[in-house]
Formats: C-alpha cells, sequence, structure tokens
C-alpha cells in the first residue's frame, strides 16, 4: 500500500530519536524519517526461504518458492517434488495431484495432522481445559480418523498440537485431502534431502529420483536483523523476541513489536493494545 521497504533503523543516543531510512519501491529514492517510538511490526513471514542445497545450482528443471506456485496445470505428467510438509506443502502437493502431476513430498520432521473440524473443536475446548488435556483429544480423534501414518512415512511429535504451536509458533497441518493421496499412493512420502545431482534429488535415506521441478514449501525468514541495528535487547537475529512471554513487547529507548511472539492473530491484537497502552502512558 505504502510502496515502502525499510533499510536501516537505529536509535539516536543525542537526539533520543529513532532515525528510519526506506525506499520508496516505486521511484528507487531513499527517504529518511524520525520518531521518539518505533514499532517493529514487520510479521512472522517477511522474506521467503529456500535453503542452501549441495548442487542446486545444478538442477536441470524448474524449482520456485511457494509464494511464486500458481496452480498444478502445468506441470501435468511431470515429476513434481514438493519440500516441507506444512499447511502450504501439503495443499500445494495435493493440488499437483489433483492436475495429473507424479508429486512427491519431502517430510523431515514429525508432523500432527488435524481436520478442520478436529482444530475448531480444540479452539473451543480450550475455553474450558489445559492445553495438555485439549492435545490428549486431537491426538485420539487423529489416530481414529486418520489411523497409524508411520507406514506412509509421516511420523507423530511427541508433543501435542497446542503446545508445539504456543512453545514453536509451530501449526498442525489442517488436512483438506492430502491424507487419502497420500495413502492411495498418488502422493509419494520421502524423507529429508541431502543433495541435489543435475536432475536426481539425493535423500538422506541414500536413494535418489529424478524430478522435473521442485516446489520450495519452506517458509521465510524475517528480515528485522537486516535493518535494524543497535538492538541487543528486545529480538535476536532471527526477528523474535528475546524477553518472555507476557513481556516480550516491549524494548528499551521506545522500541516495541508487535505481533512476533508466535500467537497469531489474537497475540498480535494483544500486543498493539499493550503498546498503545504504552506510549499513551509516556506521552
Amino acid at each position: 500500500m505504502y510502496q515502502r521497504s525499510v533499510e536501516f533503523a537505529s536509535f539516536d543516543e543525542e537526539a533520543k530519536k529513532w532515525n528510519v531510512k526506506a525506499k520508496n519501491v516505486s521511484s528507487g529514492e531513499i527517504e529518511e524519517y524520525s520518531a521518539r517510538f518505533l514499532v517493529v511490526a514487520s510479521g512472522e513471514t517477511s522474506n521467503p526461504f529456500i535453503p542452501e542445497l549441495e548442487g542446486l545450482n545444478t538442477f536441470s528443471g524448474e524449482f520456485l518458492h511457494s509464494t511464486k506456485f500458481k496452480n498444478g496445470k502445468t506441470y501435468r505428467d511431470k515429476n513434481v517434488l514438493v519440500v516441507g510438509s506444512g499447511n502450504s506443502g501439503m495443499e500445494i502437493a495435493l493440488d499437483l495431484a489433483n492436475h495429473g502431476a507424479r508429486t512427491s513430498i519431502a517430510i523431515r520432521s514429525p508432523i500432527h495432522i488435524l481436520s478442520r473440524e478436529m482444530v475448531y473443536l480444540g479452539l473451543t475446548l480450550m475455553k474450558y481445559f489445559s492445553a495438555g488435556i485439549v492435545d490428549k483429544v486431537m491426538v485420539m480423534l487423529s489416530k481414529l480418523v486418520y489411523g497409524d501414518l508411520s507406514k506412509h512415512g509421516i511420523i507423530r511429535p511427541a508433543e501435542g498440537p497446542f503446545f508445539m504451536k504456543v512453545a514453536y509458533g509451530k501449526y498442525p497441518v489442517f488436512d483438506v485431502g492430502t491424507v487419502k493421496k497420500i495413502k492411495s499412493g498418488e502422493i509419494q512420502v520421502l524423507p529429508a534431502l541431502e543433495s541435489i545431482r543435475g536432475d536426481e534429488v539425493v535423500f538422506e535415506n541414500g536413494k535418489s529420483h529424478p524430478f522435473d521441478a521442485i516446489v520450495f514449501c519452506t517458509g521465510f525468514e524475517r528480515s528485522t536483523n537486516k535493518w535494524l541495528k543497535g538492538d541487543d535487547y528486545l529480538l535476536n537475529e532471527n526477528g523474535i523476541p528475546k524477553p518472555s512471554y507476557p513481556n516480550h513487547w516491549k524494548g528499551k529507548d521506545g522500541l516495541y513489536c508487535v505481533g512476533l511472539s508466535r500467537r497469531g492473530l489474537y497475540g498480535a491484537g494483544a500486543d498493539a493494545q499493550n503498546v498503545v497502552n504504552d506510549i499513551k502512558a509516556l506521552v
């Protein structure tokens, strides 16, 4: 909307103000701003991330991040590998399979798979019961609906889905039909990637398979550490608040953060209200 990209921000000790340099992406000009307070609300998903894989530059096919994926129509009858088993990866794998691609998905870590109805029930139960109790219900329902998925290459984590969301910001997978395709063999589950050699992808189990395209559903990396300078208290190198919840939103010298606590829209709303109240008390 504003067509501005923050390039640099630092605190001026003498003037007691934050100086910010932003690029006008339309004109390319650098604009400068200064303010007593600085609120970092750049979100948890800033820059698309593709991991550095040995031999990726030798891959003879197409590779792209999930943000560039449009639909599976152009991949009909092609061997396509989806890397990453979050919700984007699972849904893209389903779309590819539905459009006739020979689809594989690389799943590196254990994941929880729930239906949307289970998640809705879980959120309702969280109003009345502890996360530990709700997690037991969710895992039981998942086992009843999906069965043992380990024979298909999918392992459930030892920790519960709601605990993992709060502790690590890791969402469960909301199944919209992918599991059925995996069970039928229309989508092949493979382990983590090790390297790439031309059109051959080598996996950690030592096996290799040829692919025409790779879609990286490997998330995002925060850009805060690239432009925010001089802060050694509020945010770490990954753009995550260092102070523990619920005091994670307030830094020093008028620096705040909103929506970086991995607590969704509810957490972002609470952060924003805390910041507004704190600034109001200071001015």
